[in-house]
């Protein structure tokens, strides 16, 4: 009897030791390239396992568990602060563990200033880019607004997602500055509906609505589409093959974003968490990381890692006017977010 007694307590002790030697990762596709996860597992023993998610998908995992399941997940810093106030699914970031040499000063302090909630910060950075138009200059020259996604002229050429994105892009295209409309809820549902009333007029331009990226880029590579809403780094990988397709910053703005690292409300495994956070801003890996994934870190040492044809890509789509008029994703509303969803469950549905 001892003896299975002690045969139990022994898997337990061991099942228990394997956990806290695996860190469970919630991110995005590509965010943990498999090289690095080999050498972060080598330099420290821990295994990772990697959930590939997205920020609706993200959020509704660790709603559904009350934040348990993951050591770390990696949201845009936009849905951390008003989800966080309503569900409590993030622990505060505890700064002392993390190595602030590392990061950009003026991003770090960007992200804990907009995950601020009950007085903690809930964020560090991790990547950074923008949204705006993928363009096969060759078919559609003129596509410098965000007002060709609803161009007759490109008709049955254009994509675009369903998503938050679109809405932003379109109140933009309409005149509208979205996010100094966060503050008055009647006046963002004013500015709702025209984007709604206008998204069901164009539908018949739409070629389709992506939602996968992969598939995005293939319909622009063979020509059945010459405009869509995409992100910066997936144009690039099409100029590699073809100087024709390119990123265009629209004139209104590309609309910026900052991918972060938080720590899920009832993770196990912190030790983990913290050493993948401080690994993947070292500045070697994160160069491994923007060369491989076409995305800038906010890794203040990356640049010497990076490489020349991703540096090359950046410095064609973003001289500095077009910097200096990115528009930053602030903190999203939670109740602004599902007057956005219910225009686009409408716009899908429509005839």
């Amino acid at each position: 009897m001892k003896r299975i007694v002690l045969m139990i307590v022994f898997l337990m002790v061991g099942s228990s030791l394997a956990m806290a030697d695996t860190l469970q990762l919630l991110t995005w596709k590509g965010y943990a390239p498999k090289e690095l996860v080999d050498k972060f597992e080598a330099e420290t023993g821990v295994k990772v396992e990697v959930t590939y998610s997205n920020n609706e998908e993200m959020i509704a995992k660790l709603r559904a568990t009350r934040g348990a399941g993951f050591d770390l997940a990696q949201p845009s810093q936009d849905r951390i602060s008003s989800v966080q106030e309503e569900f409590g699914i993030y622990q505060p970031i505890d700064y002392s563990r993390i190595e602030a040499d590392l990061f950009i000063p003026s991003m770090l302090e960007a992200v804990k200033k907009n995950t601020l909630v009950g007085g903690q910060s809930h964020a560090v950075p991790f990547c950074w880019g923008t949204s705006g138009l993928v363009v096969n200059t060759a078919k559609a020259k003129g596509a410098t607004s965000w007002k060709a996604l609803i161009d007759p002229q490109y008709k049955g050429r254009i994509s675009y997602r369903l998503k938050r994105p679109l809405i932003i892009a379109m109140g933009f295209a309409l005149g509208y500055n979205p996010f100094e409309l966060y503050t008055d809820e009647k006046a963002y549902a004013e500015m709702l509906s025209k984007i709604e009333s206008e998204l069901i007029k164009t539908k018949t331009l739409v070629k389709n609505y992506w939602s996968n990226g992969d598939q995005l880029l293939e319909s622009v590579r063979t020509g059945e589409i010459t405009v869509a809403e995409a992100w910066d780094n997936g144009a690039w990988k099409l100029y590699e093959e073809d100087k024709n397709i390119d990123f265009v910053a629209p004139s209104e703005g590309a609309l910026g974003w900052i991918d972060t690292f938080t720590i899920p409300a009832k993770a196990k495994n912190l030790d983990a968490a913290y050493k993948w956070i401080n690994f993947m801003l070292r500045p070697e890996n994160s160069g491994y990381f923007t060369s491989a994934e076409k995305a800038p870190t906010a890794s203040k040492g990356a640049g010497p890692f990076v490489d020349p044809a991703f540096q090359a890509n950046f410095d064609r789509s973003f001289p500095q006017a077009t910097i200096d008029n990115i528009k930053w994703y602030p903190p999203v509303p939670a109740n602004l977010e599902a007057m956005e969803g219910k225009v686009l469950d409408k716009v899908k549905a429509s005839n």
